[in-house]
C-alpha cells in the first residue's frame, strides 16, 4: 500500500470537504446560545428583546456578506454552512507521502519530452515565472515542493541505451528506480545501492543525494557518470567527468536549483544476490565487533531500539561458494508477531474497548502495521512507547535468520507508516582507521532520550557510506578512503486526527532539537531531503552560516545565478537556505 501511495506521489485536485471542529462549533454554540432562552416568555418587553436581538443577528450577517461582493465565478469563496466549498478546478493539491508538507498549485507541467521540457523552461525563464523540478515529491521535507508552479517528469521515464559491456544505462530521469531496476534485469545488470524505497524518480534520486548502506560504498550520486541538464537561461547543456567538470560535480546533488535533469547515465554492476542475515546484539558486543563488521560485510546497518539494551544487526554479503547458511528463522511469521499482538489487545482493551480487542482482523496486520495502531493509542505516553519498543526488541529477537534473494529486493526496509524524520551525515575516519564516534554519537544520543524522556520509538537507523566527490553531497570529501555514518530518528504520524499530528509533530521537533545539540561535536549535517527550515530568523542565519561552513555555497549560488538568474527553479525552502541578494562575485 505505501508503495503505491508513494508511486503516485499524492497528486490530486481539491474536491469538498469536512467541516472543521472550529467551524462546526462555531454554529453549535450559537444554536445552543440560542437554545438556551427561557421558553416561557414572562413579558411582552422580554419577547421584544429576544427578537430584536435575531433581527441583529441577520442584520449583521447580510451586511458582510452584501459589503464583499465578489465575482460569479468565486463562488467556491463565500461561507457554506457545516461544509467547506470546494477550491478551483485547476488549482492542484501536492503532498508529500507523510502528508507533512502540502502545496496548493494552479501549474503542474508533464512534459512528454526533450523539447517540450524544453519549451516550458524557456518559456518559465522568459516570464519570470517559477517552475520547481517535483520528482516523485516523497522527500519527507517537501523540498519539490513550490505552490508557484512544478515541472515533473513521470512521462519521460523511458530507458534509452543499456551498454552491456561498460555495465552503464542511460535514462530519461523521470523513470522511478523499480521501473529502471525491472529494466536492467534482461541486461544482468542492477544498480550499486538502494535507499530504503524504489518509488522515486531517478533524477530526484540522485540530486538530493539519497544513499543506500555499504561502507565501501558511496551515495547514489557517484552512480551518475554524465546527464543532460536543462536549464533556464542557458538551454540545454551535457555534463560529464570530462565535460565541465567542475560544474557537473556541483550539478550531481544540486538539489534541483541548478536545471532540471532530463536524462542520466549511470554505472550499473552486474545482477547478483545476496544473503541477509539478521541477529539482535547489545551495545557491548557492538563495540566489540564494529571495526570488523564494517570491514567484513559488503551492506551493514544498525537498528537502535531506545530504552532497551537491544541493536539489531543486518549483514548483507554475496553468497559464499563454500558455505551457504541454513534459510530462515527458528520462529515462524505468527510465532514472531503473536507477542505484539497480545500486547495490542490489551491496550486496546485499557484505551478503547473490550470488543474492539476481539476483532479477528488484528492477526493479519504486519508488524509495522502493529506497531502504527499501538503507537495512534497513546503516541507520546514515554511508558506505552517502551512497551512497544521492548514489543519491537522481541519481534527481532524471534525474527532472527538468514535469506537470500536479488540485491534490489534484499535491500529495501519497510520503514513504517506516515512519519517525521531527521537523518544527518558525519565523518567516522576510515576502514583501516574508523573513528568510532558513530558508536558514541548513538550512545549520547540514547541518554538523552532517556534523560530527557522523550517517547521515542525504534529504530533509531544507522547506516555507512563511503565518501562523495560531489561537493554538497553531506558525504563529500577529497580523501578516498573516508567513510561516513548516517543516523536517522523518528516519530511515526499513525493517525488522521489534526490535534493529534499536531502534538506528535511538536514533540518531534524537541526531539530533533535534542540530536541537533550534538551536531557540531560530530562534524554532522542533515540529508537534504530531511533538512527542516527554521521560522525563526535568528535560527535560520545559524543554519545559512553552519552550511557555509560545510558546503561550497557561493559556488552554488553563483551557478543557480549563471543558470538560472531568475530563480524558476527555486522555491521557499532554497532561498532560505541559500539566500542570494545578487550574483555571488568569488574573489580571485
Amino acid at each position: 500500500m505505501r508503495h503505491l501511495l508513494l508511486s503516485r506521489f499524492l497528486l490530486r485536485r481539491r474536491g469538498g470537504g469536512i467541516p472543521t471542529a472550529h467551524h462546526h462549533n462555531h454554529h453549535h454554540h450559537l444554536l445552543r446560545a440560542l437554545s438556551s432562552a427561557p421558553s416561557p416568555v414572562s413579558s411582552d418587553a422580554e419577547l421584544r428583546k429576544y427578537a430584536g436581538y435575531a433581527l441583529l443577528l441577520l442584520g449583521c450577517g447580510a451586511t458582510t456578506y452584501y459589503s464583499f461582493p465578489l465575482p460569479a465565478d468565486a463562488l467556491h469563496k463565500k461561507a457554506v454552512p457545516f461544509r467547506y466549498a470546494p477550491l478551483p478546478e485547476d488549482l492542484h493539491a501536492v503532498s508529500n507521502w507523510s502528508g507533512t508538507h502540502e502545496v496548493h498549485a494552479r501549474v503542474l507541467l508533464q512534459p512528454d519530452s526533450l523539447p517540450a521540457l524544453e519549451g516550458a523552461l524557456a518559456a518559465a525563464h522568459k516570464e519570470r515565472r517559477k517552475l520547481r523540478p517535483l520528482g516523485s515529491g516523497l522527500s519527507p521535507n517537501g523540498i519539490a515542493l513550490s505552490r508557484a508552479g512544478m515541472v515533473n517528469l513521470a512521462l519521460m521515464d523511458k530507458v534509452l541505451d543499456v551498454d552491456a559491456k561498460k555495465k552503464t544505462v542511460t535514462v530519461q530521469a523521470g523513470i522511478r528506480v523499480a521501473e529502471l531496476v525491472d529494466a536492467l534485469r534482461e541486461h544482468g545488470l542492477t544498480l550499486q545501492n538502494f535507499a530504503s524505497i524504489r518509488e522515486q524518480q531517478v533524477g530526484g534520486f540522485t540530486q538530493v543525494g539519497a544513499h543506500g548502506t555499504g561502507a565501501t560504498l558511496p551515495p547514489v550520486d557517484e552512480q551518475v557518470i554524465s546527464m543532460k541538464l536543462v536549464t533556464p537561461a542557458k538551454g540545454t547543456i551535457e555534463l560529464s567527468r570530462e565535460k565541465d567538470p567542475e560544474l557537473f560535480y556541483l550539478t550531481r546533488c544540486g538539489l534541483g536549483g541548478l536545471g532540471v535533469v532530463a536524462e542520466v547515465t549511470l554505472q550499473c554492476v552486474e545482477r547478483h544476490q545476496l544473503v541477509e542475515h539478521t541477529f539482535v546484539s547489545n551495545a557491548d558486543e557492538v563495540k566489540k565487533n564494529h571495526k570488523k563488521w564494517l570491514s567484513e560485510n559488503k551492506h551493514i546497518k544498525y537498528l537502535w531500539i531506545p530504552y532497551t539494551d537491544t541493536v539489531v544487526v543486518v549483514q548483507c554479503n554475496p553468497p559464499s561458494k563454500w558455505k551457504t547458511p541454513k534459510l530462515g528463522s527458528k520462529y515462524g511469521k505468527d510465532e514472531a508477531l503473536q507477542h505484539v499482538r497480545d500486547l495490542y489487545r490489551e491496550s486496546l482493551k485499557k484505551y478503547r474497548t473490550e470488543a474492539e480487542s476481539n476483532d479477528p482482523d488484528i492477526d493479519t496486520l504486519s508488524f509495522t502495521e502493529l506497531r502504527d495502531k499501538l503507537l495512534a493509542l497513546d503516541p507520546l505516553d514515554k511508558d506505552h512507547v517502551m512497551k512497544i519498543n521492548k514489543a519491537e526488541a522481541e519481534y527481532w529477537k524471534k525474527s532472527e535468520g538468514y535469506r537470500m534473494g536479488w540485491s534490489d529486493e534484499i535491500l529495501g526496509f519497510d520503514c513504517g507508516g506516515q512519519q517525521w524524520v531527521s537523518e544527518n551525515c558525519f565523518p567516522t575516519g576510515t576502514l583501516a582507521k574508523p573513528s568510532m564516534k558513530d558508536l558514541d554519537y548513538i550512545d549520547k544520543l540514547l541518554r538523552l532520550i532517556e534523560k530527557e524522556e522523550i517517547p521515542a520509538p525504534g529504530p533509531i537507523e544507522q547506516r555507512w557510506t563511503a565518501r562523495s566527490k560531489s561537493p554538497m553531497s553531506p558525504a563529500s570529501s577529497s580523501e578516498e578512503e573516508d567513510i561516513f555514518s548516517w543516523v536517522g530518528i523518528i516519530m511515526y504520524l499513525p493517525t488522521t486526527d489534526a490535534r493529534q499530528r499536531k502534538e506528535i509533530t511538536e514533540e518531534f521537533f524537541n526531539y530533533r532539537s535534542l540530536a541537533q545539540s550534538l551536531w557540531d561535536d560530530y562534524s554532522a549535517y542533515e540529508h537534504w531531503a530531511k533538512i527542516e527550515v527554521p521560522k525563526d530568523k535568528d535560527e535560520l542565519a545559524e543554519v545559512q552560516a553552519r552550511l557555509r561552513k560545510r558546503f561550497p555555497v557561493d559556488a552554488y549560488n553563483n551557478a543557480r545565478m549563471e543558470l538560472d538568474p531568475h530563480k524558476v527553479l527555486s522555491n521557499a525552502k532554497l532561498d532560505k537556505l541559500f539566500p542570494v541578494l545578487e550574483p555571488v562575485h568569488q574573489t580571485k
